[in-house]
């Protein structure tokens, strides 16, 4: 299975705008920013999406959200943010390897689209 440009990222084979990083995940600025701030929370494990996640990935899970605060903070959004998980196409997922969208540095309207 030819790698994901997140698992390329992951390994330093691209270069990415790395906000955050422990040994479980990394965040960086997304380049297709959707907000003034657009940050990607990655896991290092391939999981495809949220319906992959599976009992032995509890405790990744659990990592994860929450960092969602930590890379927040770190991207400077204390007055707000929102986090959004796409799953499948018809989610809107275009890379197939789990990832966190974390949007703010502005109001966020609802419905999304």
């Amino acid at each position: 299975m030819e790698k994901t440009i997140f698992q390329k990222i992951i390994d330093r084979e691209i270069p990415a705008d790395i906000i955050y990083e422990d040994d479980q995940c990394i965040a960086f600025k997304d380049i297709q920013a959707q907000a003034p701030v657009h940050v990607l929370l990655v896991p290092k494990k391939l999981i495809l999406n949220v319906d992959s996640f599976e009992d032995s990935d509890r405790d990744l899970a659990g990592h994860l959200l929450t960092k969602v605060s930590a890379v927040a903070n770190a991207a400077g959004l204390q007055q707000g943010y929102r986090v959004v998980a796409n799953c499948g196409s018809d989610g809107g997922q275009s890379v197939d390897h789990l990832h966190f969208h974390i949007l703010g540095g502005r109001k966020l309207t609802w419905p999304p689209g």
